[in-house]
């Protein structure tokens, strides 16, 4: 019997006797079936009828009506009695579908914070599911009903990524995800291109914490609420010593969540290392295990002194102060570089005696600031850059006869903060006149070229820079003014002209992305290279914002961050290169551009430490995401077995990093410690109204005008 429905609306079958004609269209579309089927591959039909079988099953339990009408047939087997009876809360299909779809919704119209940029990688699935299940509140809920929303939000997922759905950042512009993982093409100039419109997405090895799943305490809670450590006992050497009378470390310092204490872990595991193959000396050589030495002065430990305090880590504070006490000689026939000295040991010790009042590195800090002081004895009274800690011979680097701008301008906050703790003026007085002669000095838009002679005090060259050999000059300026509590007007004054003359001359975004970046103006001429030291730049501005400075240098704070954030992100092994330079031109694909010469990373601090600036100025929490890549990338790639991390020669590669056997200093100095301070929600620690932070990221405190400690 025929229908009175449409067509389509039923099957019509045809059944032949033998040798019988039948050509009707149902026989066609099983012949044609037949022939699909059979023209599939044995593999392609076995996943053929996974998929079936998967969807039935995903039916029949997708349903809890169906399932119980045929576990009522006996067709789902009985439920032992011995099992436990789960509560299933019977939910209203219609009123479900409304709450989930308003909740998907939200997903699908969320917009970044007001400030800054958003997030560069997106919210995981797995936040997104438990968000849903907090908004519906299925307490103890059918597990189906859940996995139906589970379904509902990939497919928003799914959804957004085909669409390629855009989130807005900073001034309308689109924020670009990351470059997938895979290595760009070879230019025939050797360079590498990146694309910034893709996201490298980091092997999971690396991301294993990202969906929720942040570590295990190890142990659980340690001593005083703290999270224990893995501190080793290490060997015998001559550190090995018994603890003495250390005060407790204050109760504020220490981890206080798993992220901190991932942080914490990294550096014992460096520690441990240094502990064991450069006790006392300078660098280690942690593939080798041996020591390198540079300027004979337990570098390494002495920058690493206020990070084990914040940490709080006593027994290697302990052990520190110890060997500095006993065995750290200043007074050594050897040259030095008056600056990386400067902000190394001696802002180191003078932010562990601000730390801890312990003597003994106030001692020390005296010592070494009359051994550096020869420095100053030039014609000009701007310093040379080298001299001797025994003879006071000063002389200009064996390479030229200029100092470069940043050796001389970037040691003032260390040597006036040492008159302040001790009341002796001269180490101020030598400083602030090198100074008050970059005052009255001709500045090209509030811009001071690369080199100076200590001789004539002239400033040499046309490079005009944020990068290496100028970079902090500009950051002191403002660190100074507020040191002083504000009060001396000269530093200000010089740093607004400088900021205005960087947006004028510096500033440039790049195509196709507009990621906006500081370049360098050489000769006249505009060239879109940019160094990874460059981004301390935006955390300078934020902290200028912070003290009054216009909301515009926020603003261009963060997109600096950001553009950084995305020097990590792009890269197949998400660490940034030591140089990246900009695309420029219109209608082409990619933004940055990395060299091969350029492919090197040496665990450089400078973006984390705008990214903590940034954090402790806006609360926006990506800065925090953004910081845990990177930390977990440092892990994946420069992580050394036995102790200990390494620079590396590529980060283009994933296969053949190019191990340099050299951790430098300032990784526990300064990239840790960003790191440490970026994760801790308490703004007491460090607070950025009591502390300035020099250039090695050593705290020391701010004065008033007449240099006494602030109250209160």
């Amino acid at each position: 019997m025929k229908s009175s429905s449409s067509k389509s609306d039923f099957i019509s079958f045809t059944i032949a006797g033998d040798n019988k004609y039948n050509n009707s269209k149902d026989r066609r579309r099983l012949t044609s079936l037949g022939r699909c089927w059979n023209g599939l591959s044995r593999l392609q039909r076995r996943l053929v009828l996974v998929i079936l079988t998967l969807a039935v099953i995903s039916f029949i339990y997708v349903s809890p009506h169906m399932k119980g009408s045929l576990a009522d047939l006996g067709l789902l087997g009985k439920q032992h009695d011995d099992q436990p009876h789960r509560n299933i809360i019977e939910i209203d299909p219609d009123d479900f579908k409304r709450r989930a779809k308003q909740e998907i919704d939200k997903i699908k119209h969320q917009r970044p914070p007001k400030k800054g940029p958003p997030i560069g990688l997106r919210q995981s699935q797995g936040d997104i599911v438990k968000d849903i299940k907090d908004g519906l509140e299925v307490a103890g809920g059918d597990d189906n009903a859940i996995e139906g929303m589970q379904q509902q939000v990939e497919q928003v997922i799914n959804q957004r990524q085909e669409e390629d759905i855009q989130l807005l950042g900073l001034a309308g512009k689109v924020e670009q995800p990351a470059a997938q993982l895979e290595l760009p093409d070879e230019k025939d100039d050797g360079a590498i291109q990146v694309d910034s419109d893709q996201q490298v997405q980091v092997p999971k090895a690396v991301l294993d914490i990202e969906d929720g799943e942040e570590g295990k305490m190890k142990g659980g809670e340690g001593h005083q609420g703290h999270f224990e450590s893995e501190n080793e006992n290490s060997p015998e050497d001559p550190a090995e010593q018994e603890d003495n009378d250390l005060p407790e470390i204050d109760g504020m310092y220490g981890p206080k969540n798993e992220r901190q204490q991932a942080v914490v872990d990294a550096f014992l595991h460096a520690w441990k290392a240094y502990k064991k193959h450069a006790w006392g000396k300078d660098e280690l050589r942690p593939i080798s295990k041996k020591s390198n030495e540079w300027f004979n002065l337990g570098l390494t430990m002495i920058d690493a002194l206020d990070t084990m305090y914040i940490m709080g880590l006593s027994k290697e504070f302990n052990e520190a102060k110890d060997w500095v006490a006993n065995s750290l000689v200043i007074e050594q026939p050897k040259d030095v570089n008056l600056f990386e000295t400067t902000i190394r040991v001696l802002g180191g010790l003078l932010s562990a005696y601000h730390l801890s009042e312990e003597k003994v590195f106030l001692d020390k800090a005296v010592k070494l600031g009359d051994a550096l002081l020869p420095a100053f004895n030039s014609a000009s009274k701007v310093p040379y850059s080298d001299v001797n800690l025994k003879t006071g011979n000063a002389h200009a680097p064996r390479w030229g006869p200029d100092s470069s701008v940043s050796e001389v301008t970037t040691i003032q906050i260390e040597f006036r903060d040492l008159s302040f703790t001790t009341g002796d003026p001269k180490y101020k007085d030598a400083v602030d006149t090198v100074m008050q002669h970059f005052h009255s000095l001709p500045k090209e838009d509030g811009l001071v070229p690369t080199y100076i002679n200590a001789n004539t005090g002239n400033l040499k060259g046309g490079y005009y820079t944020l990068g290496a050999r100028a970079d902090s000059y500009y950051e002191y300026l403002l660190k100074q003014w507020l040191q002083t509590d504000k009060s001396e007007d000269a530093l200000k004054e010089d740093y607004v002209e400088a900021v205005e003359g960087i947006r004028k001359k510096l500033i440039r975004q790049s195509e196709p992305n507009k990621l906006t970046f500081v370049g360098e103006h050489v000769m006249g001429q505009f060239k879109p290279k940019m160094d990874e030291l460059a981004c301390f730049f935006g955390g300078t501005l934020a902290l200028g914002f912070y003290n009054g400075m216009p909301e515009a240098d926020l603003e261009l704070g963060q997109e600096l961050v950001h553009t950084c954030y995305q020097m990590y992100a792009q890269m197949p092994t998400y660490l940034a290169p030591e140089i990246s330079h900009f695309n420029l031109l219109p209608g082409t694909k990619n933004d940055i551009i990395v060299k091969p010469a350029d492919r090197h990373n040496l665990l450089r601090p400078e973006s984390l430490e705008s990214m903590f600036y940034m954090y402790r100025i806006t609360g926006d929490t990506y800065y925090q995401d953004w910081a845990w890549k990177i930390f977990q990338a440092f892990e994946k790639h420069t992580k050394v077995e036995g102790g200990g991390y390494t620079s590396i020669g590529d980060v283009t590669s994933l296969t053949n990093v190019r191990s340099r056997d050299k951790m430098e200093s300032f990784f526990l100095g300064e990239t840790l410690k960003y790191l440490f301070l970026i994760f801790g929600d308490d703004q007491r620690v460090l607070s950025l109204d009591r502390y300035v932070f020099n250039t090695e990221a050593h705290p020391l405190p701010i004065r008033t005008a007449t240099g006494e400690m602030l109250q209160g």
